[in-house]
């Protein structure tokens, strides 16, 4: 009997408040399927975040059909992403996106997200000499 293979509640984005926190203090990365948009979660595994609109797709079976495919896609590759809130927003309308292909580009722009994000994290300076508030030339 094969494992049970279900994408838990605690792996999702939920409140309207974390996605707005993505948004503004997240960073991008975009393929020809994706634009992820990912941001500091705080917690030992990624969380997932699907916004599919209708300049996507008119009718809402297809739409759903692309959120299926991006679900799949994140629960297939959870493992080697990393520890970020991630949003997942079709690159294109009209995206008819398989599985395969969206669960390799997943993992590549997570990574990029990730990198993105450290490098704008501020350095802390290195500890020098105590200041004693008398400017010495």
């Amino acid at each position: 009997m094969s494992p049970r293979l279900r994408f838990p509640r605690h792996f999702r984005i939920r409140s309207g408040a974390d996605f707005g926190r993505a948004y503004r203090q997240g960073r991008r990365a975009r393929g020809s399927i994706l634009l992820v948009v990912g941001a500091d979660s705080g917690r030992d595994h990624p969380r997932l975040g699907l916004s599919v609109g209708k300049k996507v797709w008119k009718h809402a079976v297809k739409r759903n059909r692309v959120r299926r495919v991006f679900r799949e896609a994140f629960r297939l590759t959870a493992p080697e992403l990393p520890n970020l809130d991630l949003v997942l927003i079709p690159a294109e309308p009209r995206l008819v996106p398989t599985t395969a292909d969206t669960a390799r580009e997943l993992v590549k722009l997570a990574r990029k997200v990730a990198r993105r994000l450290e490098e704008s994290r501020p350095v802390p300076a290195p500890p020098g000499p105590a200041s004693s508030g008398d400017p010495t030339p």
